[in-house]
């Protein structure tokens, strides 16, 4: 991460980017689209895109499902940014690089993040194509991105963890879920550096640690989040479910599709849910 008075320049010369390429300043709710989840801007009215190359200081997606783009537009009458693809360690990045797009959406306005990902099923009840609303999570990838002089301009040094997902967001998820009729899990999610995928001891690990689902994101992103006043509300995609007695390889192919079966629910629960979100204080 750069020092503290180097980012704030970096911030301002981002959102100038931003703004000058057309990105509106009302919208309050933005969207953090995971692997095999980019296809959900499909139901977005689609304003603008500006591509992470074109944003000064913006990491670059490497990863595979992860296009690229900030988007800007409505989606059920809310306006919306929506960050599709996002960033990883595994890609060489830093706890900083990966904050960087997050501070950049509280820059623009957002109060409300959704952050999204594909995530491997450690919950026996869990099966592939499930959904999951995280209540909690835990870090094991080793780094934090407010690692080093604090930005006091964004959040305080030591910013609390009692609620790193909003209880209020989250109430309003369930209620869309139910009302819907969309089977809808809860748990705690555990972000893992990777790239490689867990073995069956580390699987085994993990579930003892109390973590139902595992992933390589969103930590990170949440707790710049935090940082900044940015309210979160993540979901997890199941794509496979670990079984560490019974172990199985998990292809990026299978992984893509089960993450596109829960996207479908995703996206129908988001569509009812964004309104409610955006009017949230």
């Amino acid at each position: 991460m750069p020092h503290a008075d180097l980012l704030m320049p970096r911030l301002d010369a981002a959102v100038a980017a931003v703004q000058a390429a057309g990105a509106p300043g009302n919208a309050r709710v933005a969207l953090v689209l995971g692997t095999g989840l980019g296809d959900v801007v499909e139901r977005m009215a689609v304003a603008g895109a500006l591509p992470y190359e074109r944003i000064p200081h913006h990491p670059a997606s490497t990863a595979p499902g992860h296009a690229g783009r900030l988007l800007w537009g409505a989606w059920a009458g809310t306006p919306l940014l929506v960050l599709q693809g996002r960033f990883h360690l595994y890609e060489g990045y830093a706890g900083g690089d990966i904050a960087f797009p997050v501070r950049l959406l509280a820059r623009l306005g957002v109060k409300q993040l959704v952050l999204t990902n594909a995530a491997g099923g450690l919950n026996p009840a869990f099966r592939a194509g499930d959904l999951m609303l995280i209540k909690d999570h835990i870090n094991f990838l080793g780094q934090n991105p407010l690692t080093g002089p604090n930005p006091d301009a964004i959040g305080p040094r030591f910013p609390d963890m009692a609620e790193p997902y909003s209880r209020a967001l989250q109430a309003q998820a369930r209620a869309v879920a139910a009302r819907l009729h969309i089977d809808l899990h809860e748990g705690v999610y555990v972000a893992v550096p990777g790239p490689s995928l867990e073995t069956a001891a580390e699987t085994r690990f993990l579930r003892q640690a109390g973590a139902d689902a595992v992933g390589m994101s969103t930590v990170i992103e949440t707790i710049a989040a935090v940082h900044a006043g940015v309210r979160v509300l993540a979901f997890s995609a199941i794509s496979n479910v670990n079984d560490p007695d019974d172990y199985q390889p998990a292809t990026l192919e299978q992984i893509i599709a089960n993450a596109g079966i829960a996207g479908e629910k995703l996206v129908r629960l988001l569509e009812a849910a964004l309104p409610g979100l955006a009017g949230c204080p």
